[in-house]
């Protein structure tokens, strides 16, 4: 079977108009210079719908998407149930000048939920509630230094980069120490070089970051860690941001055995609608309290509704065991259907967010091929970024991605026979 090539000339000529009055046209990790769509020109830059697992772009293109607006669509766009309770809030109102009791309710929800939590703390954005952790540790330890695992990604304020990126100085990252993912004895050296100082740990609860296989816990590592900072009087931060929800409903270091003393949500809180969450432990409650943050939005009504018909709707179809079964099934798929045409397709970290690397050379040129063939034949991956799965996806959708996967791979093999 042969599928048909997507075009997306209606995309550029968008893109070209917003170049024109949005600084990059499309910026963040949502365009093309971020380097994920490779060739640019294989890759849609303006939607025009979603529906379930699908979205279509502006020159009527549909694609399967295992981007998932890179992890808002966790049940499927346009949830039936979670948007009829966002519908229903509107209708009593969203940003009022007292926040509604849907918040309260929210809240509630939140602590029942989340193993870890005495109690949330909502704002919007990943990055406004890592900033709130990290704020909160230092307000309760009085201490400055963060500890981040190498390789991290914990968003966009300047404490979360580095000191060569443009508009960072090397005040913003003074406090900042480093050490490698699982390397529990680095840690502990670091924390004793630096004893009385450290302020937090911070870490996803496994290593998904960009451009690098994922990476699992060792055997006892959190363990380890946990004893660690409650020793030393660390505060514990787990950003489970884009991991929320997806391995366990009551928080990724749940499912890894542990407790967190901070964690923050955001990506599948909702289903797309905007809202982000800290909870932590009662003994850091005071701490919060005392912080002067909050945002223009932050009590908004609307998605506080859409979060409760979503946790609530998450725990009904037993979520994070059908996006283990379905991500099971389309990467061991994948991995087949690369075996079958002479390729070595790595698949790492968690089933339900799921990391891909063609290894049949040292460079990202083969991978980043085989993706393009697929993204143009209506199967949306991106080259070097973790992947979704949301529950709308169908063992009929997973079939018709490794049918097309098969032929991206075909494609790609002609091109190289030198390889083979």
């Amino acid at each position: 079977m042969s599928f048909p090539i997507y075009d997306h000339t209606k995309s550029r000529e968008l893109f070209d108009r917003a170049t024109k009055v949005i600084p990059s046209g499309v910026y963040g990790h949502l365009g093309p210079a971020e380097g994920n769509f490779i060739p640019v020109c294989d890759w849609p830059l303006f939607g025009e719908k979603a529906k379930g697992t699908y979205f279509w772009d502006v020159d009527g293109n549909k694609y399967i998407d295992y981007m998932c607006a890179y992890g808002p669509n966790v049940l499927g766009y346009n949830d039936k149930d979670v948007d009829a309770a966002a519908m229903a809030q509107a209708k009593l109102g969203n940003c009022m000048t007292s926040p509604g009791k849907v918040m309260l309710e929210f809240a509630e929800l939140m602590v029942d939920t989340v193993n870890c939590a005495d109690w949330a703390f909502f704002a919007k954005n990943g990055n406004d509630v890592t900033t709130c952790a990290i704020m909160t540790a230092r307000a309760a330890t009085n201490r400055k230094k963060i500890i981040f695992v190498n390789g991290f990604y914990h968003g966009v304020s300047p404490w979360t980069q580095k000191v060569d990126y443009p508009g960072v100085i090397p005040e913003d990252v003074a406090n900042n120490l480093y050490v490698d993912w699982n390397d529990f004895e680095a840690l502990e050296k670091l924390v004793e070089e630096n004893d009385g100082e450290v302020a937090a740990f911070i870490s996803t609860p496994y290593m998904h970051g960009n451009y690098l296989d994922n990476q699992l816990p060792a055997d006892g590592y959190w363990q380890k860690v946990r004893e660690l900072c409650t020793r030393k009087g660390i505060v514990l931060i787990v950003d489970d941001v884009r991991c929320g929800f997806r391995l366990d409903t009551a928080g990724s270091d749940h499912y890894y055995g542990f407790e967190a003393d901070l964690i923050c949500f955001c990506k599948a809180l909702a289903n797309g609608w905007n809202v982000s969450c800290l909870c932590g432990k009662e003994s850091l409650k005071s701490s919060v309290s005392a912080l002067s943050y909050t945002g223009s939005y932050w009590m908004s009504a609307i998605p506080f509704a859409a979060g409760i018909a979503c946790i609530n709707k998450m725990k009904q179809i037993e979520a994070p065991k059908l996006f283990r079964e379905k991500g099971l099934m389309l990467t061991n798929g994948l991995k087949e259907a690369a075996a079958n045409n002479g390729f070595n397709l790595v698949v790492s970290g968690e089933p339900s967010l799921f990391y891909l690397r063609i290894a049949n050379d040292d460079s990202m040129m083969l991978h980043q091929e085989w993706v393009a063939e697929c993204v143009k034949r209506g199967i949306f991956f991106s080259s070097h970024h973790n992947h979704f799965i949301n529950a709308a996806l169908s063992d009929k959708d997973i079939d018709l991605t490794l049918e097309v996967a098969d032929e991206a791979f075909k494609v790609v093999a002609a091109k190289h026979p030198e390889i083979f």
